[in-house]
């Protein structure tokens, strides 16, 4: 499973996953917002990434990680 908006590149963030075009790291937005920062917060303080943008890289990484739990063994 991949997002369209995530790359990782050699060099910068010391080649981590980034938001494409930027230097923002995807889990800085999605851990805010687990602990309670809203869109409009999270907009404020990432200018440059749309509200699509940062919906986007919440559901997928929600997604991704409801995927990787399904498959945890229930001992």
């Amino acid at each position: 499973m991949a997002c369209e908006l995530i790359d990782k590149v050699p060099g910068k963030v010391s080649g981590g996953p980034i938001v494409r075009g930027t230097r923002i790291m995807p889990d800085a937005i999605v851990d805010s917002y687990d602990v309670g920062e809203t869109i409009d917060e999270l907009r404020e303080g990432f200018p440059s990434l749309s509200v699509s943008q940062i919906k986007r890289l919440i559901e997928f990484a929600h997604a991704t990680m409801k995927a990787r739990t399904e498959n945890w063994p229930c001992n």
